[in-house]
């Protein structure tokens, strides 16, 4: 069995959800089933720490997709002839693109979220455009799809008229590189990173979904009440550093105790995630939100949102809060600074709901959604 692959956003050192999604499931499956041989296509040349063994077999197709015209190149062009030229009894894209003008080989679509047609503000024009031109029709146009969460799914129908015997939950996962550190190494992390002071922490790329305005009003309302020094610590790339996010940061009163970290990744992320006092999660939208389950897993309490996915990935294990009431989430803050009776609940109560989800039991639903498209 030979099965193609866009692996596009297998990137070092550059990934985000989709990238990770991709690394980890892929990784599992390629290991698990040595008798498939499996073509991963990338737009730029690959990381070697990207072929998993001897049945991954790299493919360079232009030209680089990084721009909706080039999307459309490479979907309808490069991937089309490729499998046209090619024998594949199976395309996979883990970012929801497909070939429309490719028509013989069944393809298997990981559709994350659409949150383009509920938000379209938060994207720039043309791609918001883009995508809500071709994501109807790929999600037509696949023989399956794969989404991350059951919200994600009935979204999926509901949206876009999907059948729900179409659709399969692949839950996304958390490295088992997270975990609890000490006492002491905690100390060390927040003298490194905070000096010295307690801080919640944010994880993820800017973006208006993300809520950074939200989270910028929201500790300002914190740090006014709380009796202690608290810094909030932002990890990820501006990817979206909009004007309305900046000027909400220049009107912050405690803008001087907020940290841009950059991009954190492995041992070090986690080691500044399991050093917080709380992971301040609370997006607009998600249609999974990986962070939690990280979090979780560092035995770090979660503040996340009472929207889209995210109350079905926390469950009990977190507070849950109106991504448009700062207050509420200023005063879920104070609570999980002052109660370490609710702070330890929770964090029980986290360690043992990430148990739940994990890159094997991704991989092997993905692995599952894969044999459902071949039948």
């Amino acid at each position: 069995m030979r099965i193609a692959v866009n692996t596009r956003f297998l990137i070092p050192g550059r990934m985000e959800g989709i990238g990770w999604f991709t690394y980890h499931t892929l990784k599992i499956i390629t290991q698990k089933h040595p008798e498939v041989e499996f073509i991963f296509l990338f737009d730029r040349p690959w990381d070697k720490g990207f072929v998993f063994g001897p049945n991954v077999h790299p493919v360079i197709l232009r030209p680089p997709a990084r721009h909706p015209v080039l999307w459309y190149l490479y979907f309808e062009y490069s991937i089309h002839e490729y499998l046209r030229r090619h024998r594949c009894d199976l395309f996979l894209s883990t970012d929801g693109f497909l070939s429309l003008r490719h028509k013989k080989t069944p393809q298997l679509a990981v559709i994350h979220d659409i949150n383009f047609e509920h938000h379209p503000k938060f994207l720039p024009p043309l791609v918001r455009a883009y995508y809500r031109h071709f994501f109807p029709r790929y999600a037509r146009h696949a023989r399956r799809i794969a989404t991350v969460s059951q919200w994600s799914a009935n979204d999926l129908v509901k949206t876009y008229g999907v059948t729900s015997s179409k659709i399969d939950v692949v839950y996304n996962g958390a490295s088992e590189i997270f975990a609890p550190i000490s006492p002491a190494e905690k100390v060390s992390k927040r003298q490194m990173i905070s000096d010295g002071k307690p801080y919640f922490i944010f994880v993820g790329a800017f973006n208006p979904r993300k809520n950074i305005e939200g989270l910028f009003r929201s500790f300002d309302l914190f740090a006014d009440r709380i009796d202690r020094d608290f810094r909030l610590v932002i990890v990820g790339e501006k990817m979206h550093w909009t004007t309305s996010m900046q000027d909400s940061f220049r009107q912050m009163k405690h803008r001087e105790k907020v940290i841009f970290a950059g991009r954190r990744q492995g041992r070090e992320l986690n080691d500044i995630l399991a050093a917080s006092e709380g992971l301040w999660f609370v997006s607009n939208f998600e249609g999974f939100g990986i962070p939690i389950v990280e979090a979780f897993r560092a035995g770090v309490p979660v503040i996340t949102s009472t929207v889209t996915s995210l109350p079905e990935v926390a469950g009990d294990a977190a507070l849950l809060c109106n991504p448009a009431d700062h207050y509420a989430i200023a005063e879920a803050m104070l609570r999980l600074a002052r109660d370490s009776k609710l702070r330890n609940a929770l964090i029980i109560k986290g360690m043992n709901r990430a148990k739940l989800f994990t890159w094997e039991d991704s991989a092997v639903r993905l692995w599952h959604s894969i044999e459902k498209t071949l039948l």
